[in-house]
């Protein structure tokens, strides 16, 4: 592996650790990479079920990337409304939506055609 996917694979585990201490659900991986012109090699896409939660998810993930990787987001945004937070880190593009808004933006619809993995969770 090469050094740039060993570094996603490190944050995209941190970032899934940060989801899980908070009970994110319905937690997504899209994989980009085999997709012409995308901006990004992964969506991780999860939702929780209220502004507080969402909120919680995104500093929960921004904690945990921080104190295990010293990396932070390139850029934060949707953090006023909580409603959909997009966390960027430049090659992984986190996606922390409200159950709702998340069915009627169907991000996981729009790229159809990237490899999904479902993270299984315990709670």
């Amino acid at each position: 592996m090469t050094k740039k996917e060993i570094g996603n694979d490190q944050l995209i585990a941190q970032i899934l650790k940060g989801i899980e201490e908070v009970k994110g659900s319905d937690i997504n991986i899209l994989d980009l990479r085999d997709i012409e012109n995308t901006v990004c090699n992964y969506f991780i896409i999860c939702n929780g079920t209220s502004n507080t939660q969402v909120n919680a998810i995104v500093s929960s993930i921004q904690k945990t990337v921080s104190k295990e990787l010293k990396d932070k987001p390139w850029h934060v945004e949707g953090s006023d409304n909580a409603e959909w937070v997009l966390i960027d880190y430049v090659h992984v593009v986190v996606h922390v939506f409200q159950k709702h808004i998340r069915e009627f933006y169907d991000i996981e619809g729009l790229w159809g055609d990237a490899k999904t993995t479902v993270i299984e969770t315990n709670y």
